[in-house]
């Protein structure tokens, strides 16, 4: 019993459990914007089939709307509420206006998806949510719980918040973030300490590090070169210390962990 978790690189991870692939936040390009992939492979064909797809905010590292169209036509693409609103481009992927396109569902926190036996409780986040630059403030920031064989709480982007245990609920993984994209990060980001906390305070069987060292501006290899390469080594030793008894899966990119659950 329990998920497999492969993680593609940056907050793109695939979630199979219960014979249903999820997959959160894809971001198939070798650059965009002023940023690229400075380690590891682009995610193989195998990453973009999915039953269902998790947005978790409207940052164009996480919605991003050309990878979105990788997706196979029928695709369940969950996104938080006004998504369609602050992001023009994603209506010409909904499957209303294009027979080709995705089954767009837009959530807010307490809702819940079906997908197959899987289910999905949508749960808040600490974190500004808008499509940025410009971008109005219509949409909250995400993070899912995925239940099948195993509890998964994939985090999208957050901070800590005090509501958060209460929030997620008991979990058996949680996918947590511990970098980003750039040499600092604001309060409403986990590094490698805040993360560990939050784990201490999910207190789940295992944990997945993600949200570092893929991405980064370009110009700035040698920037502060420690915030992109050693976040998942720095959460693993944080995470030894705040919460001991978690099992700690540091994967490559395109690697899977199978987390197993005892009920």
């Amino acid at each position: 019993m329990g998920a497999v978790i492969t993680w593609w690189g940056h907050a793109t991870c695939t979630v199979q459990d219960s014979g249903v692939r999820l997959l959160t936040d894809p971001l198939f390009v070798r650059r965009f914007a002023h940023l690229r992939r400075r380690q590891g492979a682009l995610p193989t064909a195998d990453a973009a089939v999915a039953d269902a797809v998790l947005i978790s905010h409207l940052h164009s590292d996480h919605l991003h709307v050309r990878s979105l169209a990788r997706l196979s036509p029928g695709t369940l693409l969950v996104v938080p509420r006004g998504a369609t609103r602050s992001v023009p481009a994603l209506r010409r992927l909904d499957a209303r206006r294009n027979p080709r396109g995705l089954r767009i569902r837009e959530v807010a926190p307490g809702d819940e998806v079906a997908v197959g036996p899987v289910r999905v409780r949508v749960v808040p986040a600490h974190h500004d949510g808008r499509r940025l630059p410009v971008g109005p403030h219509l949409s909250p920031a995400l993070g899912y719980v995925i239940s099948g064989q195993s509890r998964t709480y994939f985090a999208g982007d957050t901070g800590l918040f005090d509501e958060m245990a209460e929030a997620v609920g008991p979990v058996d993984v949680a996918l947590l973030p511990v970098g980003g994209w750039g040499p600092g990060l604001g309060s409403d980001h986990l590094d490698p300490v805040r993360a560990a906390q939050a784990l201490a305070r999910l207190a789940p069987a295992a944990a997945v590090p993600v949200h570092y060292g893929t991405y980064w501006p370009i110009g700035f290899d040698g920037v502060r070169p420690h915030e992109f390469h050693t976040p998942g080594t720095e959460f693993v030793r944080q995470a030894e210390l705040a919460a001991p008894g978690v099992t700690v899966h540091l994967l490559h990119h395109g690697e899977s962990a199978r987390t197993r659950v005892a009920r």
